[in-house]
């Protein structure tokens, strides 16, 4: 049967399918048939997999329902009670309320993964193309476009979540509105909750474990800004809500940062205190009177409160933790032994500038010029060091030389009789040259980029990163070493097969009849690459056997 981690919702016996006697079960995540006195389950559609649910109409003989998947499938159940019709129709209408109340929670988890999947082809024209070249033609099922062909597009459209700072304010940003009716409305932000979550984990704590099993989020945060553990104007035991344990826990955790101090090695807070001069004299010895000396200390209790919770929720993300109590209190304590050391990488940690730094590989493994003349590559070329160069002689015979060679061209372009080239010679040469020619058999008056329309340009660009995608896969898969990767071979050759005969095959024939010079040509690189391919499946196949 189901695993016990599952939970059993409804259980209906007396159910047929396909002809075959069993038992339906609800669930908490799925919808499964088993056959009668068998323990294996024949069926299974997880609810998330489930678009609908038909029921037959009154009066027919058969009491069925029937569940449609997303991809069409369907799955027809027969209800048989042997207590009669009423019995029957019982049963169905327990299966198919229980259904209508569970579907709507997956359907939500649906609807989003559609709704990125529509973002990512619509945001990605490439990733579309693939989606129609390979899906559309049914190359590949949807499963294996977006957990194989579509991964590396996925991975680059998936943009960092930047961490949001705390702010020291933040609960005194949230400014309340009246609804009209005297009373108060909150709007808060997801950034918002995310900050009160860092800074009370006690909040967070409640909030998983009341919704929305128990609490709509609208009625938690209701019930948040209405307790004393968001105003602080009474005390814990006046007031018994939602919130009441949070106070004390957040109590007892500073009352540990208190007993543990700051830990670092270069703060004392225990000289910060307030020293009168004598008896008598200063603030020192002011007494708070009446009541406000307690509102007074319970307002900086809770401002100092949340400085330190503030403070914890930085340095938590700085360090890398979360901001569970548990692993607050794992955290390393500095020993009065090792003061000295901590003190001085504190020191270095506020001097030391990691990006005037050099990476410690390219300190150590950097490349080194190897100069045979330091003072040259300091100081440059100086007047009187010797350096290399052709001497004034050499500089005149070379342009000796080359006015002279000048000066016959110029005599030679100047008399008309004297040809440079022979008649004879420039006609082979022209002839070479022409169109035809036997320099010039390769030559197309007109270029291929000139013969080939656009439409016909891009729909091979399509094929060939169709073709692509596929052959990265099927490569991927060698050397095998695992049944795994046996049957995603056997599984990329089938494919490879699809594309051919959807795809290519009729890409080529088209050509055929419209551009036939330009057919082999356009498709002959495609059909290297598909041969290749099937060389290696057909050589893997006969080593196989062997």
């Amino acid at each position: 049967m189901a695993t016990s981690s599952e939970d059993v919702l409804l259980q209906v016996s007396n159910v047929r399918f396909k002809k075959g006697d069993g038992t339906l079960f609800l669930m908490d995540q799925r919808l499964i048939w088993m056959v009668e006195n068998r323990d294996t389950v024949a069926v299974s559609h997880p609810y998330a997999d489930i678009k609908s649910q038909k029921i037959s109409p009154e009066g027919k003989a058969k009491v069925q329902l029937q569940v449609v998947l997303h991809n069409g499938v369907s799955s027809t159940f027969h209800f048989i009670n042997k207590s009669g019709m009423q019995a029957q129709i019982a049963d169905r209408d327990r299966v198919k309320e229980m259904l209508q109340s569970l579907l709507p929670k997956f359907k939500r988890k649906i609807d989003k993964e559609l709704e990125e999947k529509n973002r990512l082809l619509s945001t990605n024209p490439t990733l579309l193309q693939l989606y129609k070249d390979l899906v559309m033609t049914e190359v590949v099922s949807s499963e294996e476009f977006w957990t194989q062909h579509a991964q590396q597009y996925t991975q680059k459209n998936k943009q960092p979540v930047q961490e949001i700072g705390v702010s020291g304010a933040f609960l005194a940003d949230i400014k309340p509105q009246t609804d009209g009716c005297n009373g108060l409305k909150y709007n808060i932000t997801p950034d918002i909750i995310e900050c009160i979550f860092k800074t009370y984990p006690a909040v967070k704590k409640k909030y998983i474990e009341n919704v929305p099993s128990k609490l709509t989020e609208s009625q938690f945060w209701t019930k948040f800004f209405q307790s004393h553990y968001f105003h602080r104007d009474r005390k814990y035991a006046e007031s018994k809500d939602l919130f009441t344990d949070c106070g004390k826990i957040d109590d007892q955790e500073m009352k540990k940062d208190i007993q543990g101090g700051v830990k670092d090695p270069l703060v004392n807070l225990t000289e910060f205190e307030d020293k009168s001069l004598d008896e008598g004299y200063g603030a020192g010895n002011e007494k708070p009177v009446g009541n406000m000396g307690t509102v007074s200390q319970a307002m900086i209790k809770r401002f100092n409160q949340h400085s330190i919770m503030v403070l914890k929720a930085t340095n938590n993300k700085a360090n890398g933790t979360s901001n569970d109590n548990q692993k607050l209190e794992t955290q390393e304590e500095i020993t009065v032994s090792d003061d000295h050391i901590n003190k001085k990488q504190k020191i270095l940690e506020k001097i030391t500038y990691d990006d005037l730094q050099g990476s410690e590989k390219e300190q150590n493994n950097g490349v080194h010029l190897n100069l045979s003349k330091v003072e040259r590559y300091l100081h440059g070329p100086m007047p009187d060091t010797a350096t290399e160069h052709i001497n004034t002689s050499e500089v005149a015979y070379i342009m000796r030389g080359v006015i002279q060679e000048t000066k016959q061209w110029q005599s030679r372009l100047r008399n008309p009789n004297h040809a440079l080239v022979t008649p004879s010679a420039a006609i082979v040469a022209l002839g070479e040259l022409s169109p035809g020619g036997a320099l010039m058999r390769g030559f197309q008056e007109q270029s291929l980029a000139q013969l080939v329309p656009a439409d016909v340009e891009k729909e091979v660009r399509n094929l060939y990163l169709a073709l692509c995608e596929l052959l990265a896969h099927f490569w991927k898969c060698f050397p095998p070493t695992s049944s795994q990767s046996d049957q995603k071979i056997v599984k990329m050759h089938e494919a490879l097969q699809r594309f051919q005969s959807a795809k290519l095959k009729p890409f080529e024939d088209k050509l055929i009849r419209e551009l036939s010079p330009l057919s082999q040509h356009l498709t002959k690189h495609l059909n290297q690459l598909l041969n290749a391919a099937y060389q290696k499946f057909s050589n893997w196949q006969k080593i196989k056997i062997r």
